[in-house]
């Protein structure tokens, strides 16, 4: 509910006059900062000034790349990422977006060496490099804005090296289980990494963990649906559901508990029960298909509204909308 627009029914319908609607603004705290506006619009703006000089500094290489050699293409690159660590380890109040740029210029210093030399490694890893060579910088600056970013590189880094080590993606196979395996382990590990048990370690915040949550929640789905629709259903999908359902079990704790990351941990899961319902329902059984296809349907209707009055039950339960 919108408290301002109530308000002011309020008001003109009890006809107040200036100073008792002034006063009635000032009880329901309209009149107040909101909260945590002082701590996050600073780091907002960083971000966004990051963010433009980032691409400022690339616009400029750009236009100035020719007329520069391969030693000073090089020394360019290495000179910002030394220059932005500098500044972030000397400047306090504009490390967040000196780390920021740090992170960034990293990744850029790697994909142009990958693309100069031709080394022959394969892409997961030079991002798990990238995550690597950044860890330290992000456990120094110990801020949302570079763990959220940093989460996204190792995550992609695990992705990477699924493919590498598969047929592809798409194409599961009962024999890349162990694979798969690792890799939901690995991501399972970047979850708890961010999550508010190694807070004080590494100073991550909300953000950080719904982004690896997610995509680590996003990996286990596309696994499982890969294992349900090969030509033979692979255990990959009834491990993708096992897996899934204790997450979701996990954050449903009181002392666990996350309104955004328990979502989508329950839209995965909502997926993988009606695809494999129908999968059952449209390959393993005859009938009419409008049937089944109506079936399906309300079974989707059923899970999500459990599923989101499940989740607001427990939101005012635990009288918050989880860690912050």
């Amino acid at each position: 509910m919108n408290q301002r627009p109530a308000l002011y029914a309020l008001a003109a319908h009890y006809r107040l006059d200036a100073a008792a609607t002034r006063q009635l603004y000032q009880m329901a705290g309209l009149d107040q900062e909101p909260t945590g506006v002082a701590r996050r619009l600073p780091l907002g703006v960083a971000a966004a000034a990051a963010a433009l000089i980032g691409l400022g500094l690339i616009l400029w290489v750009a236009a100035n790349w020719d007329s520069l050699g391969r030693v000073g293409q090089f020394a360019l690159l290495q000179g910002v990422v030394l220059t932005l660590c500098l500044g972030a380890l000397a400047l306090p109040g504009a490390r967040p977006a000196l780390g920021l740029l740090a992170l960034l210029a990293i990744g850029g210093l790697f994909a142009y060496f990958g693309q100069t030399y031709q080394t022959g490694a394969d892409p997961w890893q030079l991002f798990a490099l990238w995550a690597g060579l950044t860890l330290p910088l992000c456990l120094g600056v110990r801020q949302d804005l570079l763990w959220t970013p940093w989460a996204l590189v190792a995550m992609t880094g695990v992705t990477l090296w699924v493919q590498a080590h598969t047929d592809g993606f798409w194409r599961v196979a009962p024999t890349d289980l162990a694979v798969h395996a690792w890799a939901w382990g690995a991501a399972a590990v970047l979850v708890v990494g961010l999550s508010p048990a190694a807070r004080r370690l590494t100073g991550a915040g909300v953000w950080a963990l719904r982004t690896a949550l997610t995509l680590a929640v996003t990996l286990v789905t596309l696994s499982a649906l890969g294992g349900l629709f090969s030509s033979a259903v692979a255990p990959h999908y009834g491990l993708g559901v096992l897996v899934l359902a204790l997450a979701g079990l996990v954050l449903a704790l009181p002392r666990t508990f996350e309104v955004a990351a328990l979502s989508a941990v329950a839209l995965g899961l909502d997926a993988l029960l009606l695809a494999g319902l129908g999968h059952w329902l449209l390959v393993g059984h005859g009938g009419d298909d409008l049937d089944r296809l109506l079936l399906l349907g309300l079974a989707g209707a059923v899970l999500l509204a459990g599923n989101v009055t499940g989740i607001l039950a427990l939101a005012r339960r635990y009288g918050a909308g989880g860690q912050v």
